[in-house]
């Protein structure tokens, strides 16, 4: 199973939750990211702020949601508001599609403590969801179910 995690500019929360992601799932689930406008580089403190927390960023990039256009993805979630309204690509076809908002972490102002709080914090609420995902029984869920369940998630 592939899951996309999207956002518009590729370099925060859907790195984070990718790398997250892949940090929890067992082998055969694998996440991925990209951007409907990706910024082309990941932002510093959001690799900081895995490797932090002890989770590989090897091989994360910036990069577009066409990079999947030969392999699409089963799920795709949005992570930021501005995806969110976006039409997922046409290629995605049948993939089931969830908006698991998160405040964006990297508009945060104040000192350095208040900016590492913020990507923590996020970091957190993005463990909680993907605890929340892992623990599905997917063998068991008919494609509705899977919908609400995704949903759902996306509100923890």
């Amino acid at each position: 199973m592939r899951i996309l995690f999207m956002c518009t500019a590729n370099s925060c929360r859907s790195i984070l939750s990718e790398a997250l992601f892949n940090h929890l799932a067992p082998q055969g689930i694998e996440a991925v990211s990209a951007g409907s406008f990706p910024k082309g580089q990941v932002l510093p403190r959001s690799l900081t702020t895995l490797q932090q927390a002890g989770i590989c960023i090897d091989g994360l990039h910036s990069k577009g949601n066409d990079a999947f256009k030969d392999s699409p993805p089963d799920i795709v979630i949005t992570v930021c508001d501005r995806a969110a309204g976006e039409a997922c690509p046409v290629y995605f076809g049948p993939a089931l599609k969830s908006h698991w908002g998160l405040e964006d972490p990297s508009e945060v102002t104040g000192d350095e403590a208040a900016i590492d709080a913020a990507f923590r914090s996020t970091l957190v609420r993005i463990e909680r969801r993907c605890q929340a995902f892992l623990a599905l029984p997917f063998g068991r869920l008919g494609r509705d179910e899977r919908q609400r369940e995704l949903d759902r998630i996306g509100t923890l």
